[in-house]
């Protein structure tokens, strides 16, 4: 119940009452004032009580009269009164009821029993009842209350002490208590400032306020007090120690910081009172060496004094903590005189208190914050944070280095030496009780032999001192061992933690202020406030030097798994804490220490080159698995938990992980799992560290780059224990969730981390280099994890992951590394493309092309495997995804496309099956642009060298493309007219032109144009096969599929497609090797009429020039309407031409034949086989019906122009051709002069004779060359008989000639020419004929003007009439005739000529019927012609080649005679015919007295049937010539008399035997001469004198001789003697006989007035001579002299009549 309540005044009057009345029992006797004062007392109290209503307040005012009975009870100082009196005192103090007088006066009285020593704790008790109960002490009064209480802490008595000090603490703290209470009364109300600011004078008192006062003066004096200064208020100390005065120093300023921060009053004693005390207190501490002395002394000398420096260093925590702000300057020196504290130098003891006090500020993050912004901030200040940290790391070094700071490693156990294992026990250092000599399990650090233990000093985040509470102690204690190690640690541990969490809660809270920002001021970026973010930079980069290396230090040499785990936690912290702070260099070097502690010793740094001495020779056994133990110069403390290879690039022996290196690879993934974000160039470290372990650890990457336990690839050398083992496949797993996770990084750390892996795997392909050694596959299976994992974003890291792979990984000479490279590309682009995007690829083009762009780069890539493994994975991307390529087709297709020949046949299959799969499945799917390059890409299948028959279906293929172009024609070719379109308007825009190959053709037709440019270029390949493939499919698609083409694409097609082809088989044809070819290779034959490469181009080019003129044939109609057909057919002849003048018998004869072909010289067809009768009537050639089925059923065909229209066009052209009118005609007429000028071209240079010797001669034209030449002529003829000249007949002539010389090569003609006794015409001579022939049919109706070439083909011929006798030469070759030509002698064999002179002699004949009256035939002498060739078979007679020539000459003769003579006579007189007489006689002379003889083996028959032709040609004279001599030259008419006259007197050969002679003597001849000779000699139709002439003349002649043969006759017999003359004499000589007694037979029949009488004198003078002859010996010369001499008997009489001189 409160004091003030009636009950409790009521009990305090009664008490008081009570206690007045005791006090007056008691002093009744001894002290009767105070016993009368007391009873006073009474009635003042009761009166007080009566008359007042607030009989507290009452009290008060009268409190000093109340108060006096005690007083003056105290002042007798009897124990029981003073005991009664205080106790009274008090009562009334508690219940406030004593004025401030009355206060004056108790404490007074108070001040005298102290003096007297009496009751002092009574007095302590009353004097804190009175300060604590009111206020009403002030001043003077209470400073002497205070200064009592001091006095009473200076007794003898411990207790009195102990209590006083307790009492002065308390009252210090009412003092400022009541200064708090006295401010928070005034807060409302505002103050005048104080004029005066500033601490440069000292403020006067008198401003502050009563309570404030009493506190200001009792500060300032202890401060006084603790200088050894007198004090200014307490007036009345007497002692006072340092350790009490700063003790009270401390708790004021730590109870009560609010005071001196608002008041200037107090902050100006702190900063000149306070601090420079401080500093002057320290001074011994700092000047002190450790080692000077060691005697301990209590006064305060040079050497420092363990109570107050402990007590300072706790003042100055305060101060820092509290005032910092006010002593920016005091504190730099402080923290600098901590800092110096820390030395090494410093006694033990202290260095433990500082460490504590350093300990105490770092759990304060934002004072260190502070310091970092006052101090370290500023330009010319202590760098003061950086030197805590500093002076923190270098301490925790000195502790390892310092020889007597730890003890040395006694087997590794703590020793307990010098009680500090007791103490340090007590305060909570575990483990630390037992000397044994087995490794504890104690936490400890151990480094370079020095072991330090490891105790728990505080909670984490709390600096829970040990040694600056001992508050008691006056000695310095001994501290433990490890003791300030662990509070260091501690200290460092909780440093990061504060700066680390404080930033990062800032950091937090700015990010949320800038996303909120941003939701509401969307358009403008946040600006977040430079200065926090300055402080944070400055606060790391001051810290991060120290810490690292002190944390790395401790790391070393941790050997407990916490403590180590703490130390990689801070590491951990403070990377991830500089990364997101963008501070790279600490960032790295904090992650740098995580990974070096990762790795084995001197790994990372020497990378194992002291790697030897690393190992000691010893091996235990741990777990079963032989592991060698690193010796003990390293951490051997640790457990080793794993041995593997290095990754290096030369192989080395094994390296050693232990348990910490796996828990530090633990902490490395953590970071790089939770703070990849910020790691950024770091990751490069994480990553190069992580993957020398999962080397070590033997993780090899499998499916999808996931890391698996490999199996130990390396061989033995990789061992594992169980722990590890166990551990393996969580790694493996963190291993992957850490590139799983990256899915969750900025795009900016992604790059990070992409690059890092990629710089990561050029150092592991540098490694691979030059060693077929298993590569570090780390990077590249990373490579493929985070790009799987990031498909939603797989753009952004598209270019440098794939870059990396394509232009690094995939070219690397190792092919372990390679197949990888190639595995992750592929991988990578398989994923992106089945991955489902948002929008998906189909509408997001750009993104398809970038996934399936490194695909295409691959195939610059020279690698087989790679190749292989691109090939494989586009099958598999045609399989999964080929219908929704889309845009990427070209991109695919270019891959398939980009093979060469040096890749080897699987690659170039495996490309062509993905092609197959395109051409079978996806035509339809891709975009129409697309089938251009398929196009192209099956035409390269064509062209590779590697496989034949790839290239063979690869033209299948392309023949299955066209198909499928006709059949979608209609969609074709709108898709790509609205792609074209928008094309152009793109180049329009652009201002460019259009550029695509064969332009202004239409997009459709483009395609076509394509496809036959290809197979034109597979048409020329080097093999034969491909060749002959291609050809066939080119002309089988532009005739199948032709008729789709706009008309001005045929343009195109002819020049660029078939003229170029045609070229390019020309030159290729013309350049062949002529070397033979050996077998193909296994057991395949070669024909021989294969085996050059010349002979299989001749193939082709015969395959190519049929296939062109074709295309000319079947599409004439087409190509007449183009411009330039006329130069077309122009080139294409030249092409027939030089085809058919090559030097091979097979393209020549080819060349013709696609020369009658254009010329539509075809063997003709019945109705009943043509295509589509219906069509043929309308004139449409039969080509065009095909394709119609082609388009296959229920597809119909249909086109903007359908084929309908088409055929209707076409037909329209030809149905409703112009009349031939001059334009047609002549167009007409230069196609085919052209084509003339082409045969006569071709005709003469292969029929020219070679000019040089025959050796250097190679080729001959062959036969059916020639003979298909000649035959092309009568059709050619027909169309330009019009204008046919006599030059080009002229030509012709040239033509036939040579052609008809040209010999056979012997191993031909047993296949041509007939045996030699059948006579029969070659097909040539059948076929020159046969032109000869058609021209003179059609001189024959044509008009008048043509008939003069008459005179030409006789001519013509006449000279193969020639060739019966004299064959032909040709050049100067020698030939053989072919009778006696064996086979092998002669190379080249003439033909048998005699047939065809023959059969062109019945020719001659026959025309000559015909034409024998026409002008131009007599006057072109044609008879005298024919006369002047026969001559010659007809002289040579029997020695004509054949016998059957002869005969048909004379009766040829005979025949042309019989028609010819009687014109001759007709116009004699116009002289044409004046030199055909002469030729006549010296055939007639020439045939019948032959020059040669007749073969030994004629038959008497054959004689006689020969001698009747020699008559008969007599009979000819006689009735052609003879009876018409008027009209005939007399020189003429002369000849033939003497001829008849030769005849008429035998003379015959000297070979026939004497059995024959009668017959062979041709005595028929000799007769018949004899009597035409007569006849016309005594011709009684004398009709004019020229007739009788030429009987007179020849019967004279006759007579002549006869004297001359018989006196030869008779002078010979006489000389011989008896010898017999020579047989033919005789027989000369009978005949002659004979003919005398013929003579005068014919005188005796004939008119006597016929006979001349110069006749008769000659008969009669032949008498005498007969007469001679007498004497003869020859019995048959007697019996013809004996008939001759008969007649003579009717000359014995003269005649009845005579003529008188005859020749009046």
């Amino acid at each position: 119940m409160s004091t003030s309540s009636p009950e409790a005044v009521k009990k305090l009057l009664e008490n008081m009452q009570t206690d007045l009345r005791s006090l007056s029992m008691e002093c009744k006797k001894k002290f009767p004032p105070v016993k009368e004062a007391a009873e006073s007392g009474i009635v003042k109290i009761k009166t007080i009580a009566a008359r007042n209503t607030d009989i507290l307040a009452a009290l008060k005012e009268n409190s000093s009269e109340v108060v006096q009975p005690f007083l003056m009870g105290c002042g007798t100082k009897e124990p029981k009164i003073t005991q009664l009196c205080l106790a009274a005192i008090q009562r009334l103090m508690s219940h406030e009821v004593v004025s401030e007088a009355a206060a004056g006066n108790i404490i007074n009285m108070l001040w005298q029993l102290m003096e007297n020593g009496l009751e002092e704790l009574k007095l302590l008790q009353t004097v804190l009842v009175l300060l604590t109960t009111n206020t009403v002490v002030h001043d003077e009064v209470l400073s002497k209350a205070i200064v009592l209480c001091f006095r009473l802490h200076f007794t003898k008595d411990n207790i009195t002490n102990n209590t006083a000090a307790a009492t002065v603490r308390q009252v210090v703290t009412v003092v400022f208590e009541r200064m708090v209470a006295e401010d928070e009364r005034f807060k409302g109300i505002v103050e005048q400032p104080p004029s005066v600011q500033g601490n440069t004078n000292r403020r006067s008192v008198s401003t502050l306020r009563p309570s404030a006062k009493d506190a200001y003066m009792l500060f300032q004096d202890l401060c006084q007090l603790v200088n050894a200064d007198a004090p200014y208020w307490l007036v009345g100390m007497t002692e006072m120690t340092r350790t009490f005065g700063l003790e009270l120093l401390e708790s004021v300023l730590n109870d009560f910081p609010g005071v001196f921060l608002q008041h200037q009053e107090f902050s100006f004693l702190l900063k000149e009172r306070v601090c420079p005390l401080v500093i002057k207190l320290f001074s011994p501490n700092i000047k002190f060496r450790q080692g000077s002395s060691s005697a301990a002394s209590p006064a305060p000398v040079e050497k420092p004094y363990f109570p107050i420096c402990m007590r300072l260093l706790r003042v100055v925590s305060v101060l820092i903590k509290h005032f910092y702000s006010l002593l920016v300057t005091e504190c730099e020196i402080f923290l600098s005189l901590l800092v110096k504290f820390l030395d090494g130098e410093k006694p033990q003891w202290l260095r433990a208190v500082a460490v504590e006090s350093v300990h105490r500020l770092c759990v304060q993050p934002h004072l260190l914050r502070s310091f970092c912004q006052s101090y370290d901030m500023k330009q010319h200040s202590t760098k003061v944070f950086r030197d805590i940290v500093n002076a923190l790391g270098s301490f925790i070094q000195s502790l390892f280095i310092v020889p007597n700071a730890g003890n040395p490693a006694v087997v590794g156990a703590p020793t307990g030496g010098s009680g500090s294992g007791a103490q340090g026990a007590a305060q909570g250092g575990p483990g630390t009780g037992g000397v044994s000599g087995i490794l504890t399990s104690q936490a400890a650090f151990e480094y370079r032999g020095t072991w330090i233990p490891l105790m728990t000093v505080s909670v984490q985040g709390s600096a829970k001192a040990t040694y600056l509470e001992m508050l008691d102690k006056v000695e310095p204690p001994s501290i433990p061992e490890g003791y300030a190690m662990s509070v260091a640690f501690s200290a460092l541990l909780d440093l990061v933690r504060g700066i680390t969490s404080m930033i990062e809660r800032e950091l937090a809270v700015e990010e949320e202020a800038a996303a909120e920002f941003r939701e509401t001021h969307p358009d403008q970026g946040w600006q977040p406030q430079p200065g926090a973010h300055l402080v944070w930079e400055e606060m790391v980069s001051a810290c991060w030097c120290g810490l690292l290396a002190a944390l790395s230090l401790l790391l070393d040499a941790s050997t407990d798994e916490t403590a180590t785990e703490n130390i990689l936690k801070a590491e951990l912290t403070m990377a991830s804490l500089c990364g997101r702070l963008g501070l790279v260099t600490p960032r790295d070097a904090f992650i740098t220490a995580i990974c070096k502690a990762s790795l084995p010793p001197h790994y990372a740094l020497t990378v194992l080159s002291s790697n030897a001495a690393n190992l000691s020779s010893k091996a235990y056994s741990i777990q079963g698995h032989s592991v060698q133990i690193i010796s003990p110069s390293s951490e051997s403390h640790q457990q080793v938990v794993a041995v593997g290879q290095p990754l290096t690039s030369q192989p080395q022996g094994t390296v050693v992980l232990t348990a910490k290196n796996i828990q530090c690879m633990r902490t490395l993934l953590n970071l790089a799992h939770c703070h990849g974000a910020v790691l950024g160039t770091s990751w490069q470290l994480v990553l190069a560290t992580l993957q020398h372990l999962v080397w070590i650890l033997g993780l090899k990457p499998g499916v999808g780059g996931v890391l698996k336990p490999g199996r130990a690839v390396e061989g033995p050398s990789t061992v594992l224990t169980t722990a590890v083992m166990t551990d393996l496949p969580i790694i493996a797993n963190i291993l992957s969730r850490l590139f799983e996770s990256s899915q969750y990084l900025d795009d900016v750390s992604l790059h990070h981390l992409i690059n890092a892996l990629c710089s990561l795997s050029l150092e592991a392909m540098e490694m691979a280099y030059g060693n077929n050694k298993e590569p570090s596959l780390f990077a590249v299976a990373k490579l493929l994890e985070t790009g799987l994992v990031n498909m939603d974003r797989i753009e952004i890291l598209w270019r440098p992951l794939t870059g990396h792979l394509l232009e690094k990984v995939c070219q690397h000479p190792n092919s372990r590394m390679r197949e990888w490279g190639a595995e992750a590309l592929t991988a990578l682009i398989k994923a992106g493309l089945a991955y489902k995007h948002d929008p998906p690829l189909a509408q997001n083009q750009r993104l398809q092309l970038l996934l399936l762009n490194p695909l295409k780069e691959l195939s610059n890539v020279l690698h087989a495997d790679i190749r292989q493994k691109q090939l494989e994975s586009v099958l598999q991307i045609l399989q999964s995804q080929g219908d929704s390529l889309g845009p990427g087709w070209p991109l695919v297709l270019g891959v398939i496309g980009a093979i060469r020949n040096d890749q080897g046949e699987s690659l170039i299959r495996t490309a062509f099956q993905c092609l197959q799969l395109v051409v079978t499945d996806f035509l339809p799917t891709m975009p129409c642009t697309c089938l251009q390059i398929v196009v192209d890409v099956a035409g390269s299948f064509g062209l590779q060298n590697q496989e034949l028959n790839i290239s063979l279906t690869s033209i299948g293929l392309l023949w299955n493309i066209s198909d499928y172009f006709f059949q979608r024609g209609e969609a074709i070719t709108q898709e790509l007219e609205r792609e074209e379109e928008a094309l152009q308007k793109q180049a329009q825009e652009k201002g460019e032109t259009l550029n695509r190959p064969f332009h202004p053709a239409p997009p459709f037709d483009c395609l076509w144009l394509c496809l036959y440019a290809k197979l034109g270029e597979l048409c020329v390949d080097p093999r034969p096969a491909v060749r002959k493939s291609a050809g066939q499919t080119l002309f089988s698609t532009i005739a199948a599929h032709g008729t789709l083409l706009q008309q001005p694409t045929w343009h195109v097609v002819v020049w660029k497609v078939l003229f170029h082809l045609l070229d390019c088989v020309r030159t290729s044809s013309t350049t062949a090797d002529k070397e033979k070819i050996e077998s193909g290779g296994g057991n395949i034959l070669i024909h021989h009429s294969r085996d050059t490469a010349e002979k299989q181009w001749a193939e082709t080019w015969v395959l190519t020039l049929a296939g062109v003129a074709r295309i000319f044939n079947t599409r004439r109609y087409l190509l007449q309407q183009l411009g330039d057909f006329f130069e077309a057919w122009e080139v294409l002849l030249n092409h027939i031409q030089s085809a058919a003048l090559s030097k091979n018998n097979e393209v020549s004869l080819a060349a013709l034949k696609s020369f009658q072909e254009i010329l539509q010289i075809g063997t003709p067809v019945k109705d009943s086989d043509k295509a589509g009768d219906a069509f043929a009537a309308m004139g449409v050639p039969p080509v065009l019906i095909d394709p119609l089925s082609a388009s296959g059923p229920g597809r119909p065909l249909v086109r903007s122009d359908s084929l309908v229209e088409r055929l209707t066009r076409y037909n329209g052209a030809e149905l409703q051709a112009p009349p031939p009118g001059e334009e047609s005609a002549l167009e007409d007429s230069a196609l085919w002069w052209s084509a003339w000028n082409t045969w006569y071209r071709t005709g003469t240079d292969s029929t020219r004779p070679p000019s040089g010797p025959a050796e250097k001669f190679s080729f001959i034209p062959s036969q059916p060359f020639l003979t298909a030449l000649i035959q092309i002529f009568p059709a050619l003829y027909q169309h330009i008989k019009a204008n046919f000249s006599m030059e080009d007949l002229k030509k012709l002539g040239v033509i036939l000639h040579g052609a008809v010389s040209v010999p056979i090569s012997s191993d031909a003609s047993p296949f041509i020419l007939p045996s030699f006794t059948e006579a029969v015409l070659t097909s040539l001579q059948e076929a020159v004929l046969t032109s000869l022939d058609v021209l003179q049919k059609a001189i024959c109706v044509g008009p008048e003007n043509l008939q003069v070439m008459y005179p030409a083909i006789f001519e013509q011929l006449l000279l193969f009439v020639e060739f019966s006798c004299k064959p032909p030469q040709y050049g100067r070759m020698e030939t053989k005739h072919v009778a006696n030509a064996k086979y092998n002698q002669a190379e080249w064999v003439a033909l048998n000529y005699v047939p065809f002179a023959e059969r062109s002699l019945e020719v001659v004949v026959d025309l000559y019927h015909k034409t024998a009256c026409h002008k131009a035939v007599i006057n072109e002498k044609v008879l005298q012609n024919i006369i002047k060739t026969l001559r010659m078979p007809l002289g040579l007679k029997y020695a004509c080649p054949s016998e059957s020539t002869w005969k048909l000459a004379v009766s040829s003769l005979l025949k042309v005679l019989s028609i010819g003579l009687p014109v001759a006579r007709q116009h004699a007189s116009s002289g044409k015919f004046d030199t055909m007489w002469p030729e006549l006689a010296n055939a007639f002379e020439d045939f019948l007295f032959t020059k040669s003889t007749p073969p030994d083996n004629l038959s008497i028959q054959e004689f006689q049937k020969n001698e009747a032709v020699d008559v008969e040609v007599v009979q000819l004279i006689s009735t052609e010539i003879l009876p018409f001599a008027n009209f005939i030259p007399k020189d003429f008419v002369g000849q033939i008399m003497t001829m008849l006259n030769r005849g008429s007197i035998h003379s015959q050969s000297p070979s026939f035997t004497e059995a024959e002679i009668d017959v062979r003597m041709r005595e028929e001849f000799s007769k018949v001469c004899f009597e035409t000779l007569l006849q016309f000699s005594f011709s009684n139709k004398v009709s004019t004198p020229q007739e009788g002439y030429i009987s007179r003349m020849a019967l004279s002649v006759l007579l002549k001789r006869s004297q001359d043969v018989l006196r030869r006759y008779v002078e010979d017999e006489r000389l011989s003697g008896r010898c017999p003359l020579p047989r033919q004499q005789v027989t000369e000589i009978i005949f002659v006989l004979k003919a005398i007694s013929t003579l005068m037979d014919s005188l005796k029949k004939t008119q006597p007035e016929n006979v001349d009488g110069n006749t008769w004198a000659q008969v009669i003078a032949l008498y005498p001579t007969l007469v001679e002859c007498i004497t003869c010996s020859s019995s048959e010369v007697s019996s013809a002299l004996k008939e001759a001499l008969g007649p003579f008997k009717d000359f014995m009489q003269p005649p009845l009549s005579r003529v008188q001189n005859g020749e009046s």
